[in-house]
């Protein structure tokens, strides 16, 4: 089928056609960044042809060397032989408008928090410059301790994981922002190596897939490391140490936000003493909460 197609195609509308077809013949999965065969296939093809991504329209009728046809036909078959997600393929990924650099050692950056990041947290913190310490908990590929820092520029940021794998890849991205001055990596089992540590802005994007959910994934997300994704049987493992662990991590003012999943009436069912409020996001109010540290203590 590619052989075949390295003599029978010859633009990026030609390339971009046939890369649509063969995912959809493929079954593929989308959910790590891009939502359709049509939006994957034309990222691909981008990055791969070194186009910007965001320009895809005065290249559609460009004609491709022999060579650049190759390159982009190889990538295409990998995500269709090895379901690899295509940021894995790249070593690249998108969330909001900043890059990072992703493998399997992390989990593929996908936050809502991201968003709430975008316009500093208003209107739940009134003064950003108030926030001098936080830290981002579960930080996997240090995607969102970067944002932290560059949208509350007085912030000293720690980045918190348990794999040395992640704190890696992290390391990396924190010094592509050329932020090492301001994010600390440290390696720890959720707040254990954080003795005497209290923070303005605690948030988390933990592992928060239930059991049942794990054992249906599609093929795509078994490529990412199991330990950012599950968290026992209901998906509240992590978020059950996290309200346990944050008020004694948390400054007087403090704030702690965190993503859960689609797990929000089994975590109201299981913490009905616990004021959750439900921030805004693009997909509805149900995947984040905040709560302050006078609320947790209460």
């Amino acid at each position: 089928m590619f052989i075949q197609a390295r003599t029978q195609l010859y633009t990026i509308r030609d390339l971009l056609r046939f890369a649509v077809s063969r995912f959809n013949q493929a079954g593929l999965f989308f959910g790590h960044g891009s939502a359709t065969a049509y939006d994957e296939a034309a990222y691909l093809i981008l990055h791969t042809l070194h186009l910007p991504l965001d320009q895809l329209e005065p290249f559609l009728d460009a004609r491709l060397t022999s060579d650049e046809i190759t390159q982009v036909e190889d990538i295409l078959k990998r995500r269709i032989t090895e379901k690899k997600p295509a940021a894995y393929l790249t070593h690249e990924a998108w969330l909001v408008d900043y890059s990072f650099y992703v493998d399997e050692r992390v989990i593929i950056p996908r936050s809502f928090i991201a968003e709430l990041l975008q316009n500093q947290l208003e209107p739940w913190i009134i003064d950003p410059e108030n926030i001098h310490t936080a830290l981002d908990l579960c930080t996997g590929s240090g995607c969102l301790a970067i944002l932290i820092a560059l949208v509350f520029e007085r912030a000293e940021v720690d980045a918190v994981d348990i794999s040395d794998d992640a704190l890696a890849v992290a390391k990396k991205n924190i010094s592509s922002y050329q932020l090492q001055h301001r994010v600390q990596l440290i390696q720890s089992d959720m707040f254990n190596g954080l003795s005497g540590k209290r923070y303005d802005l605690i948030i988390s994007n933990p592992p928060y897939v239930n059991a049942q959910s794990m054992a249906s994934l599609p093929e795509e997300y078994h490529h990412e490391p199991v330990g950012a994704l599950a968290s026992g049987v209901d998906g509240l493992d992590a978020t059950r140490q996290i309200l346990a662990d944050a008020a004694n991590h948390l400054t007087d003012q403090g704030m702690l936000i965190v993503e859960i999943g689609h797990n929000k009436e089994v975590l109201m069912e299981a913490f009905p003493q616990l004021p959750f409020t439900w921030l805004e996001t693009s997909a509805g109010d149900g995947f984040v909460f905040l709560l302050n540290r006078d609320q947790l203590v209460g």
